[in-house]
């Protein structure tokens, strides 16, 4: 598993790669969980009255944990597989924990929220790029890869090492899903000596 500050994962990273995936899953976008436009500004205008310096993050919290919900619902990785919402108990700890970093520089983090409040559609990939978090390769790779025989999940091919690569692939491969449909993403972890 990976050792808790590890340079291997970037946080930043994870929390903008689940903010994509979680926004792009709304119920005015791709349907795969039941927040309507929390992401988006409509969410961001409820939220702002009661959370006026953290609203975003707020909105986030609540997306990422129904998100991480329904994927559950959905499909269940066994154990020693992981999925974007539920990496591994200790970098989900430190997920947390890089939480408040991220919160103690929420201005610089404003201009994010709002472009991903314009995210509408159902074209994962394409705000992937749009973000630069993804490239052609990787949009190659994803592309190869299918769902599962009942189209509930969708496999990572090998072991993974828990890296910045990973969570990539782990968060463009819900492209793989249809609207109202999700198909899990999940990966088996190599085991790390």
């Amino acid at each position: 598993m990976i050792k808790p500050s590890s340079p291997a994962l970037d946080f930043k990273r994870l929390f903008k790669l689940r903010l994509i995936v979680a926004r792009h899953g709304e119920m005015d976008n791709a349907r795969w969980w039941n927040t309507n436009k929390l992401l988006g500004t409509m969410g961001s205008a409820a939220l702002k009255r009661g959370f006026p310096l953290t609203h975003h993050f707020a909105q986030a919290r609540a997306v990422f944990e129904v998100a991480a919900a329904r994927s559950k619902e959905v499909f269940s990785p066994p154990p020693g597989m992981v999925t974007l919402w539920d990496l591994s108990a200790s970098v989900e700890d430190e997920f947390t924990d890089q939480y408040q970093a991220v919160l103690d520089d929420r201005d610089a983090w404003t201009p994010f929220f709002e472009a991903v409040q314009l995210i509408s559609g159902t074209d994962l990939l394409s705000s992937m790029e749009r973000f630069t978090l993804i490239d052609g390769s990787v949009t190659e790779a994803i592309r190869s890869l299918r769902r599962s025989n009942e189209n509930r999940a969708v496999a990572l091919p090998g072991e993974q090492s828990l890296d910045n690569n990973l969570i990539t692939m782990l968060a463009a491969a819900f492209a793989l899903s249809e609207p109202g449909a999700p198909a899990i993403p999940y990966a088996k972890l190599r085991k790390e000596l």
